[in-house]
């Protein structure tokens, strides 16, 4: 096993397995133990809340002429129904609570991603999402909606997420 991780993961820059770190971070965070599911609607389950989590990074694993923007994309996904009904025709928010995370480090000689102050989370309820009705959030405007957390708030972060709002007429 080791093997293989030198071989294929061994570089956290590379995206997809920085996106599973995040996710890793996310669960250990919120105490699940559970393992991650390829494919499914969601990345963390969390008593019965459906996590998505997305990441992003200013450093990446090849040259760089400058530090990377920041996106977070995917936000809406086509569910998979059966091998018979294939993918859904309409793209939805599949989670419930959605933790956009941010690998912060902008210098290679200080790169850690194992060090979790290095790591911004923002948390959106699903809701807020919708009504801005977009597939992708750029940094700046995730900033307008929430402001980020650090890792050890980031359980009271979800469970806040997750609670009913209440609407005042």
């Amino acid at each position: 096993m080791v093997d293989f991780w030198r071989f294929a993961m061994s570089d956290l820059r590379v995206n997809n397995t920085r996106g599973y770190l995040a996710e890793f971070l996310v669960a250990r965070a919120l105490g699940v133990d559970a393992q991650r599911v390829e494919w499914d609607d969601y990345d963390v389950l969390w008593d019965g809340l459906k996590i998505e989590v997305k990441s992003s990074a200013y450093l990446q694993a090849w040259a760089q002429r400058g530090p990377s923007q920041i996106r977070f994309t995917g936000l809406r996904g086509r569910s998979w129904g059966d091998i018979t009904a294939g993918l859904a025709v309409e793209k939805t928010y599949k989670a419930d609570v959605y933790v956009l995370s941010v690998l912060s480090t902008r210098d290679h000689a200080s790169y850690d991603p194992l060090d979790v102050n290095a790591w911004q989370f923002f948390v959106l309820r699903r809701e807020v999402l919708a009504k801005l009705n977009f597939d992708s959030l750029s940094l700046a405007t995730t900033r307008g909606l929430t402001d980020p957390v650090v890792f050890a708030d980031l359980a009271d972060a979800v469970r806040a997420a997750a609670l009913p709002t209440e609407h005042t007429d």
